[in-house]
């Protein structure tokens, strides 16, 4: 899935911010397995992360790893980062909804300024290509995190404007709740049943997620690497879930106790508003948003034949057409 148009990273440097999280670590993976990058640098701020993904991945083995202590927020330390790359996958954040409702300056400080710093950068150095890991909560956000992320997903759209013409292009994609990654309801409930819980909390009996898989999402940012042009927000085609199927498939047997929606919580996430499907073409395994600001050359998906999706279109949790059950979620953990 998503792997029709892959991009040739042999010889080249790429650096991942953010790169000792879940889907930092599942995509340097990838690209040891399938390539033979020049350099491929995790830059991050947890010394100890870096330290146990050297474990794992160590300089020696892997010639090409390089283990980079900064944060986004530090413009300085992330030009220097950033010298010689060609490419730059952001997943840096702080993603956590309640903890960024109490901690808004922090969580400004790392997903917008940070994103700005990323975008000051690549420009001054060049680099080839950006591509900005989004969430479904950027759409129609009701909670901080989420508007921080549409504010990361603006900058770094108009930075396409900002880098003249030249390199380098900047694109953003944006799926929903990763499977088995951390923080992931998934292993929430794993873990309780083998506890031995006697209940399994559920926020609303109602709620819908979209699902994808960790290996499936870095399918999707490197094939969105290789297919953008500069300015898009693509959206994979992924299938929903209702979260009470979710709990019965995990912890069979278990009764549901509703605990209530949190703070900043939805009851069904949007991954393309009514809004954006103005600007909304399909392609065979994804949308792409593309950008209403053409203030630099670029064609469109459109003008190559990409079918505009219907006005007021609306891709969310609980309308979509594809849906799992547990045999295919089974099959997916």
């Amino acid at each position: 899935m998503f792997e029709t148009a892959l991009p040739d990273l042999n010889g080249k440097s790429i650096l991942v911010t953010g790169g000792t999280g879940s889907f930092g670590k599942a995509f340097i993976r990838r690209i040891l397995q399938d390539w033979k990058p020049k350099r491929l640098i995790v830059f991050s701020r947890d010394e100890l992360k870096q330290w146990e993904m050297q474990q794992e991945l160590s300089t020696e083995t892997y010639p090409a790893m390089r283990y980079f202590i900064g944060d986004v927020r530090d413009a300085q330390r992330l030009e220097m980062a950033t010298r010689d790359v060609d490419y730059i996958i952001h997943a840096a954040a702080l993603k956590q909804v309640p903890a960024a409702e109490y901690n808004p300056f922090e969580c400004i400080h790392t997903n917008v300024i940070g994103a700005e710093n990323v975008v000051q950068a690549a420009i001054k150095n060049r680099v080839k290509r950006v591509v900005a890991l989004s969430t479904d909560k950027a759409a129609n956000p009701v909670n901080l995190y989420g508007a921080s992320k549409l504010a990361s997903d603006k900058i770094f759209i108009a930075a396409n404007a900002l880098s003249g013409g030249h390199d380098p292009i900047f694109a953003v994609v944006r799926y929903g709740n990763v499977i088995g990654s951390r923080g992931s309801v998934v292993p929430v409930f794993q873990d309780m049943v083998k506890k031995g819980a006697k209940t399994i909390p559920i926020t609303d009996d109602r709620m819908t997620r979209f699902w994808i898989t960790l290996d499936q999402g870095v399918a999707f940012v490197l094939s969105s690497m290789q297919i953008m042009r500069g300015g898009e927000i693509f959206v994979p085609k992924i299938p929903s879930m209702k979260v009470t199927d979710l709990a019965n498939c995990l912890a069979p047997g278990i009764p549901h106790s509703i605990v209530g929606i949190r703070p900043g919580e939805k009851l069904h996430e949007v991954m393309i508003t009514e809004d954006d499907s103005r600007s909304t073409v399909e392609l065979e395994d994804r949308y792409v948003i593309e950008p209403v600001f053409t203030f630099w050359s670029r064609r469109s998906f459109a003008q190559d034949g990409a079918a505009k999706v219907a006005e007021g279109f609306r891709f969310a949790s609980d309308i979509n057409t594809a849906w799992l059950d547990g045999a295919a979620l089974k099959k997916m953990l």
